[in-house]
């Protein structure tokens, strides 16, 4: 039986492939298969990948298709999985040889979800940082989400968690194409409907900080990247109407949203600046800002007079 089905997504990383497959042919735990997805790299990265799976025939599937971002590339590599678990590994990243082995007792106990340590590291693979996440077991998807929203800066990165794959496919879950911060569009939404979520101390993945990326981008299309915050925003508002959880649990996940979306104003100047904030505006996004104290209540008026103001004091 396949235990975990971990997808890769391909897109010009001929430099950083070998690092990232490797560290998956080698796991110490066999029971994998590795889909690797090829979103129509123009450079030698699909040559570097099929050259694996010719090698490695039993463990490798290999992909072809046209490009259509990373969304794309991944809901693809979900239709193909055949693993009781999915992983998702951007493919200039790599994991610990032991991360699957080590994560094999949660997997063991049917847990819909399950979150495991980032190490952020330089192209040399020399150690930056580690994200320091709260460590917990058996938690339904609102307490862990009411616990990760405010106490993990990296609560909404796709490949920092284990999904069970009957529950990622019972529920439907896709990542939204031809948009960007497709994590941030979803993860939340994948918390908050499981049923048991785990967050570990297991240090697994490796978060290699780089100008080639398919999912770290640059300043281009930034007016872009911030409106498709706002259509990620909409998205959410409207589908957790549907679920059945506390007006609690909804305020946190709007505030979560309101946070990201706040922020990234400075990415903006000029014209496309004021343009993003009268979208903010016209959603009424700031009310989502709660009052629970004093302090908070001269942000909230601050907010609601000047955007720009409340970033730099918030």
């Amino acid at each position: 039986m396949i235990e975990v089905s971990v997808i890769v997504p391909i897109y010009n990383v001929e430099k950083e492939i070998r690092r990232c497959i490797e560290s998956l042919v080698n796991q110490t735990e066999e029971n994998i298969e590795i889909i690797l997805v090829n979103d129509g790299s123009t450079d030698n990265s699909g040559n570097i990948a099929k050259d694996y799976a010719e090698k490695y025939k039993t463990k490798i599937r290999y992909y072809e298709k046209q490009n259509g971002g990373l969304s794309d590339a991944r809901n693809y590599g979900v239709k193909k999985a055949q693993g009781k678990y999915i992983s998702f590994v951007d493919s200039d990243d790599y994991v610990n040889i032991k991360l699957y082995k080590e994560l094999k007792e949660y997997m063991n106990q049917e847990y819909d979800l399950v979150k495991f340590k980032i190490i952020k590291v330089d192209e040399k693979c020399k150690e930056l940082e580690k994200n320091d996440s709260p460590i917990f077991n058996n938690k339904s998807g609102e307490e862990a989400y009411n616990i990760l929203y405010c106490n993990d800066k990296m609560t909404d990165v796709a490949w920092a968690y284990l999904y069970k794959r009957e529950f990622f496919i019972n529920n439907k879950f896709e990542y939204s194409k031809g948009l960007y911060h497709e994590d941030f569009g979803l993860t939340s939404l994948i918390i908050l409907k499981a049923k048991k979520v785990a967050s570990t101390d297991v240090e697994g993945y490796y978060y290699v900080q780089t100008q080639n990326s398919i999912t770290r981008g640059n300043e281009k299309n930034a007016y872009k990247r911030n409106i498709d915050l706002l259509k990620h925003y909409d998205n959410m508002i409207e589908k957790i109407n549907e679920y059945n959880i506390s007006k609690k649990s909804k305020e946190n996940i709007k505030i979560y949203y309101t946070n990201s979306i706040l922020l990234a104003i400075n990415n903006l100047e000029g014209e496309e600046k004021k343009k993003y904030i009268k979208e903010i505006r016209n959603r009424k996004i700031t009310k989502n800002i709660k009052i629970r104290n004093a302090k908070q209540l001269f942000k909230r008026i601050v907010l609601s007079i000047n955007i720009e103001l409340y970033l730099k004091i918030r």
